[in-house]
């Protein structure tokens, strides 16, 4: 890695060229175990951090959005529910359960009309998947 006209002579560079060198592949430093382990460990202060800064009015959008992607790739599933359950109130996209199979609609106020047979909106779906 070259490093000799960079402004950036932090040690970061090192740990970022032994991740990569240990596995070319890899898909996000995140998962490198020198650095998950360091995550990891300063998670906390991380979180208190942001938590001073928020409660003190100071702005910190990009610290708050890393902390979120972070929070976000260590999950197996997100809570993408409360997404879709706002495409189906304002738009009849309907939405998928994890306890049962296939999409489902609700008519959530007495405003919201039927759409028909869900299967006719989803025929799309269905066949790109297959």
């Amino acid at each position: 890695m070259w490093k000799g006209g960079c402004i950036i002579r932090a040690k970061l560079l090192d740990k970022i060229q032994a991740a990569f060198t240990a596995d070319a592949n890899l898909p996000n430093l995140m998962i490198d175990p020198a650095f998950a382990a360091e995550l990891n460990e300063r998670s906390m202060a991380w979180r208190r951090v942001l938590t001073l800064c928020i409660a003190s009015g100071v702005s910190c959008p990009a610290l708050c959005a890393s902390l979120n992607y972070f929070d976000s790739y260590r999950r197996a599933s997100l809570p993408a529910n409360l997404t879709q359950a706002q495409r189906d109130f304002f738009g009849g996209h309907t939405y998928e359960r994890i306890d049962r199979e296939g999409p489902f609609h609700c008519a959530w106020t007495d405003a919201h009309k039927a759409i028909g047979d869900i299967s006719e909106r989803t025929a799309g779906e269905k066949a790109a998947r297959e």
